[in-house]
C-alpha cells in the first residue's frame, strides 16, 4: 500500500470517526430533548382543555354532546396527538380517537384524587388527567344523581420528537455526505502534492547513489515542513560528500607528491652512495651529507605515518584517559623537543612560565600530541628571528594554553577550513604538510571536552597565527587550591620527558 493510499484512508477514516461521534453526541440527546418538550407541550395543552372540558360536561349533565366532542377534535389537532375520554366504569366516550384503553389502576386513580400523571401505551406516551364534571349552578350529585361523574382525560402521542429529529438526521446525513466528499478531494490534492515531493527526493536520492558526486543536487524546496527538512539536509550531505570526495582527491594528490618526493630522493641519493661503495672511492663527507638529507626525508614519512595513525585511532572512538596534566611543565618538555629544529630555524620556542601550577584534566598524551601539533605549525612557518610564545595560564573555570607565532597568519575566511581533514591555508608559502595536524588536535581537544580554535587577531597580514587550546581544570588528588595555584618551579629546570601519544588500536 502506498503512502499516498495511506495517507487517504486515514484521512477518510478520521471523518467518518469523527462525523459518527457527533452523530451519536447529537441526535440522541436532541431525541431525548425534543420528547420532553413534546410531552411538556401535550401536558400544558390538557390542563388547559379540563376546565373546559369540565364545564362542558357538567352543563351536558355528563352526557357526550358535540360541544365536548368538539373540545376534544381541537385539543388533538393543537397537540397532533390522539385523545380519549374515559368514565369510571373504564368506558372509551370518544371512540373515534383509537386511543388504546389505559390501565384500569392508573384510571382509578386519577378519577380517585383528580391529578395529573405521565402515563404510556403502545400507541406513545402522553398524560392521564382526572376531569370532574360541573357547571354554573348545577350540582352534579343533586340535579343529575344517575350519572357516572367522574372522567378521566388522557393524551397520547406517538414519537412526539421524532418528525424534528428526522429532519435534523437527514440534514446531518446530507452534511455528513458533502463533508466526505470535500474530505476525499482535500485528501487526494494532500496525498499527491506530497507523494511528488517525496518523489522528487527518491529520485534525487537514487541519482546520488547511482553516480555519486557529479548528481544533479535535490531541487530545492521551500516549505518549512518536515519534507522541505529532508530536502535540505539531502542537499547538505550531498554537499558533504562532494567537500570529502574533494579532500579525498587533494589528499591523494598531496600523499603522492610528499611520497614521491623523499622516495625519489631516498632513491637517487642511495643509488649515487652504493656506486661510490661499489667504485671504491666513498667520500665519508659527502656519505654523511646523503645519510642525513635520507634521515630528513625519512622523518617527513614518519611524521605522515604518524598522523594517519592518529587519525585511524581517533575514528576508532578509543576512549582517552582522563587525569591531571600540568600544561606548564608539559609545555616546557614539548618546546625542548623542537629546540634544535627551532636553532636550524633561527626560531626561539619563548615557553612563558605560569605564577603556579596550571593543571587540566586530559589523556596526558593526546594533551602532549596536541602541544607538538601547535609548535610544530608555528615553526613552520615563523620567520627568522623570531619567538614563538607558549603560554599556560587559567580563565575563569578552564584552563588554557596559548601558542603564538609570527608568521603570515590566517585569513579570516580560513579560520575553520585549516581544522578540516587534509585541508591547508593559503599562507603556507610552500610549507609540506598534509592538512592533518589541526584537525587531529581539534578533534582531541573536543574528545577531552575542551576546544582547540584560532584567535581573531590572526586575521591581519603579518599578525601571525594565535592559537588557543582549552582544557577543563582537573587538580590532583590530595592537593589544595593553594597548593595547586602556589609558585613553580624555576623555568630553566632541566624538562621532564614529555608523554608521547598512547598506543591505541586503530581498529583494523
Amino acid at each position: 500500500m502506498t503512502l499516498r493510499t495511506r495517507l487517504l484512508l486515514a484521512l477518510l477514516a478520521t471523518s467518518v470517526v469523527t462525523l459518527a461521534v457527533a452523530a451519536l453526541a447529537l441526535l440522541s440527546p436532541l431525541q431525548d430533548r425534543l420528547d420532553q418538550q413534546s410531552r411538556e407541550s401535550v401536558s400544558a395543552a390538557a390542563r388547559a382543555t379540563r376546565p373546559q372540558l369540565e364545564a362542558a360536561l357538567g352543563e351536558s349533565h355528563g352526557i357526550v354532546n358535540s360541544d365536548v366532542n368538539g373540545i376534544l377534535d381541537t385539543l388533538s389537532r393543537r397537540t397532533d396527538a390522539r385523545v380519549g375520554l374515559f368514565t369510571s366504569l373504564q368506558e372509551n366516550v370518544y371512540p373515534y380517537s383509537g386511543v388504546t384503553d389505559p390501565n384500569k389502576n392508573d384510571l382509578l386513580k386519577i378519577i380517585a384524587d383528580g391529578r395529573t400523571r405521565d402515563t404510556s401505551s403502545e400507541d406513545g406516551t402522553g398524560v392521564l388527567l382526572g376531569i370532574t364534571p360541573h357547571a354554573k349552578g348545577v350540582n352534579v350529585e343533586r340535579d343529575i344523581p344517575d350519572i357516572d361523574q367522574w372522567f378521566a382525560l388522557m393524551v397520547i402521542k406517538s414519537d412526539p420528537g421524532g418528525s424534528a429529529v428526522d429532519t435534523v438526521r437527514s440534514a446531518f446525513a446530507t452534511a455528513a455526505v458533502i463533508g466526505l466528499g470535500v474530505a476525499l478531494m482535500l485528501g487526494i490534492v494532500l496525498s499527491t502534492y506530497l507523494a511528488r515531493r517525496l518523489g522528487r527526493l527518491r529520485r534525487s536520492a537514487l541519482a546520488l547513489a547511482r553516480d555519486g558526486i557529479a548528481a544533479p543536487p535535490p531541487p530545492q524546496d521551500p516549505n518549512m515542513d518536515e519534507i522541505g527538512d529532508l530536502a535540505r539536509a539531502l542537499a547538505a550531505m550531498q554537499q558533504a560528500l562532494r567537500r570529502q570526495e574533494e579532500a579525498r582527491r587533494a589528499f591523494v594528490a598531496t600523499a603522492s607528491h610528499e611520497l614521491r618526493t623523499p622516495l625519489t630522493s631516498l632513491q637517487g641519493n642511495f643509488e649515487l652512495l652504493l656506486e661510490d661503495l661499489d667504485a671504491g672511492h666513498l667520500d665519508t663527507d659527502e656519505a654523511a651529507d646523503v645519510l642525513r638529507g635520507g634521515q630528513a626525508q625519512l622523518r617527513r614519512l614518519s611524521n605522515l605515518a604518524s598522523e594517519l595513525l592518529d587519525l585511524s585511532r581517533l575514528d576508532a572512538g578509543v576512549e582517552l584517559r582522563r587525569e591531571p596534566v600540568e600544561l606548564g611543565e608539559l609545555s616546557r618538555a614539548v618546546g625542548a623537543e623542537f629546540a634544535l629544529r627551532a636553532r636550524d630555524r633561527d626560531v626561539t620556542i619563548d615557553v612563558v612560565p605560569p605564577t603556579g601550577p596550571v593543571w587540566a584534566a586530559g589523556d596526558p598524551g593526546a594533551v602532549a600530541r596536541m602541544v607538538r601539533i601547535l609548535i610544530d605549525n608555528a615553526l613552520r612557518f615563523s620567520p627568522s628571528g623570531e619567538a614563538i610564545r607558549v603560554t599556560a595560564q587559567y580563565h575563569g573555570d578552564r584552563a588554557t594554553l596559548e601558542v603564538a607565532d609570527h608568521g603570515p597568519g590566517v585569513p579570516l575566511d580560513e579560520h575553520e577550513l585549516i581544522f578540516e581533514r587534509f585541508q591547508r591555508g593559503s599562507r603556507t608559502g610552500g610549507e609540506g604538510g598534509f592538512g592533518l595536524g589541526l584537525a587531529i588536535g581539534r578533534e582531541l581537544a573536543r574528545r577531552l571536552g575542551g576546544e582547540l580554535a584560532l584567535a581573531s587577531r590572526s586575521q591581519a597580514d603579518g599578525a601571525g597565527a594565535h592559537f588557543v587550546l582549552t582544557l577543563p581544570i582537573g587538580m590532583p588528588r590530595g592537593r589544595d587550591d593553594e597548593d595547586a595555584h602556589g609558585e613553580s618551579g624555576d623555568a630553566g629546570d632541566a624538562p621532564a620527558e614529555a608523554p608521547s601519544m598512547p598506543e591505541l588500536p586503530s581498529g583494523d
